[in-house]
């Protein structure tokens, strides 16, 4: 019998051992998070923070990496200050370089609706790292996280799985184009759905934040095929499909757009998308990539009772680690290689840490979901309106919209139902509550618009931080 290495024993000892610490460590925290709070009651709270490990990492950074970042939005450029790097994170709260601890709403963008380093999810990685991190070949917890997600999603009977939101959209595309045989897409203002060419047509989220209308690198012969019309407006729908009659192979849509800030489409609007599409025999996608198991346990298709022909997801679905997914019924699906002609591979797709990852998330979110979603639904909407109240007490014209645990306070009276009105937004006043929430211990999105997120790790402690930070910001920002 061959040796095992002695690192497979190292490692899982390593395993055994983690599993028995957790909870002691669980302890350690608690006590840790204790003594912070009591030193962070003794110090000031704007002139104590230090950033000087951030600006030290930052600047190595951008000698090795454009921006010293790998995501726009976070080199703070819409925002000013300094960009923070984070170190670690537990519950509701991450620590930056400099020891700062912060009550965190940007939740990696969205995966972490049970919170950062959540027990379940760190045991299902742990368990799944020791036996290997890649094989480029099938592993058991694809088809596990496949038969979870197919059970909250109605229309779903097969679903691929790929490494990011912006390979689900773009294979989506091209499944539809497959489908129907027709060139013509259609996406929305202030919609985004990952840097794919042919979706950087007036785009939400960094490219919104930078104010770049596009993106320098696309010709525009690539860009032909794509209609970009206004959000919430069904008339612009009609006259493109009577434009372009037999032509359009999709429509890609947020349902709740999520990177104009939060943006829910109308009802009237969602409904009107599916009458049209299934009429024109046109392919509607829905991007729930933000909002899969996020504002309900089945999407935004749940809480507006509309089914999509596809859906692309991300985000929820990997537990924090690299994942996307496109799916829909198999009459479409089934024209994806190797069972049909329009061809999709990855390398790390389905990678089994970020399956298991996922599978251990959205397992505890149907498990769970009776209690989980009534409180994030509750909780998000007492902070939300909470410093909604502390603004109008300030005198600080702001506006906001939520669905479930996502939202956004816009520095506009409103509303905000387009990008049109969202672009209305006082970016500078945005900026400098932003600054001094953080100056208060308080980690917003970067971006004004970018949306907020909570998680099942937050408090009604944290939501009066929160709230009681925001009065002595809006009272800065209106100074």
């Amino acid at each position: 019998m061959q040796a095992v290495p002695l690192i497979f024993h190292s490692l899982e000892v390593g395993c055994y051992i983690y599993r028995w610490l957790r909870k002691l460590r669980s302890i350690g925290f608690s006590l840790t998070l204790t003594l912070s709070r009591i030193r962070k009651e003794l110090m000031e709270p704007s002139t104590s923070r230090k950033v000087e490990q951030s600006q030290r990492l930052q600047k190595r950074a951008a000698a090795l990496i454009p921006g010293g970042v790998n995501s726009p939005v976070r080199a703070f450029g819409a925002v000013g200050g300094d960009p923070r790097f984070i170190v670690r994170g537990k519950g509701s709260r991450i620590w930056d370089a400099d020891e700062n601890e912060l009550i965190d709403y940007v939740g990696s963008w969205g995966p972490l609706i049970l919170g950062h380093a959540a027990p379940d999810v760190l045991d299902a990685i742990l368990a799944a790292v020791c036996n290997g991190t890649s094989f480029g070949a099938s592993t058991p917890v694809e088809a596990d996280l496949a038969e979870l997600v197919i059970s909250a999603f109605p229309h779903l009977q097969k679903i691929r799985f790929v490494s990011s939101g912006t390979e689900a959209t773009m294979s989506a595309i091209r499944l539809a184009r497959a489908y129907t045989k027709r060139k013509y897409i259609m996406k929305f203002e202030g919609c985004y759905h990952g840097h794919a060419d042919a979706l950087l047509v007036k785009a939400g989220s960094g490219v919104a934040t930078l104010g770049i209308p596009g993106s320098a690198g696309i010709p525009e012969e690539f860009l032909q095929f794509t209609l970009a019309l206004p959000f919430n407006d069904l008339s612009a729908v009609e006259h493109a499909f009577q434009k372009f009659k037999h032509q359009i192979a999709c429509v890609i849509v947020e349902p709740v757009v999520g990177n104009m800030g939060c943006v829910p489409g109308g009802d009237d609007y969602l409904v009107g998308l599916r009458l049209i599409t299934e009429r024109e025999k046109a392919v509607l996608i829905f991007d729930e990539v933000m909002t899969g198991f996020r504002v309900a346990f089945g999407g935004a298709q749940e809480i507006y009772s509309i089914r999509p022909d596809l859906t692309t997801m991300g985000k929820i679905i990997g537990g924090g680690l690299p994942v996307g997914a496109y799916g829909g019924p198999s009459e479409i699906m089934d024209l994806v290689a190797p069972l049909g002609p329009m061809y999709q591979a990855g390398t790390l797709s389905g990678n089994p840490l970020a399956m298991a990852a996922g599978f251990a998330t959205v397992k505890h979110l149907r498990d769970h979901k009776d209690e989980i979603y009534p409180r994030l639904e509750k909780l998000s909407g007492k902070l939300v309106e909470g410093v909604a109240a502390a603004a109008k007490d300030a005198g600080v014209a702001i506006c906001h919209n939520r669905v479930g645990s996502m939202f956004t306070w816009f520095f506009t009276a409103g509303p905000v139902t387009d990008w049109d009105s969202a672009s209305k937004s006082d970016t500078a006043g945005f900026a400098r509550f932003f600054r001094a929430m953080l100056d208060r211990g308080i980690y917003l999105p970067p971006s004004q618009y970018e949306a907020a997120f909570l998680s099942t790790a937050h408090s009604e402690e944290d939501v009066m931080q929160t709230v009681a930070a925001a009065k002595q910001a809006f009272a800065a920002v209106k100074a």
